[in-house]
């Protein structure tokens, strides 16, 4: 946040999961306090399936790093990059269904909230 473009940024869209030390309205204080221009964007509860990067380090889990039977650090890249090649080449996009128009109700609604217009 001390370095550009976010120092300078008007606003800066923070997208958080569910962990204990980033939810509620205390951690959304926190970060406004802090920094005035970010904005706390706190996923739904139980809907870690939007975000992508959970989605990749549970297939990761399961089927790279389970079990758990490596000799050294070296196995465990060998391993990882093995794994990364194969899921590029067998990955497939999805369709998104957030829109333009979600998007735009979603910003509205950030808007005409009070806590939000202090913020900005």
């Amino acid at each position: 946040m001390t370095v550009e473009p976010y120092a300078s940024a008007r606003r800066v869209f923070w997208v958080v999961d569910n962990g204990s030390s980033h939810r509620g309205q205390k951690a959304c204080d926190r970060l406004n306090a802090r920094w005035p221009n970010a904005i706390l964007v706190q996923l739904p509860i139980h809907a870690s399936w939007l975000n992508q990067v959970e989605i990749y380090n549970s297939i990761i889990q399961r089927k790279v790093l389970t079990p758990n039977d490596f000799v050294d650090l070296a196995d465990i890249e060998q391993r990882l990059t093995a794994f990364e090649r194969r899921y590029e080449m067998t990955a497939a996009p999805f369709e998104w269904k957030f829109t333009r128009h979600d998007l735009a109700l979603l910003l509205k609604k950030l808007a005409d909230k009070p806590d939000y217009q202090a913020a900005a």
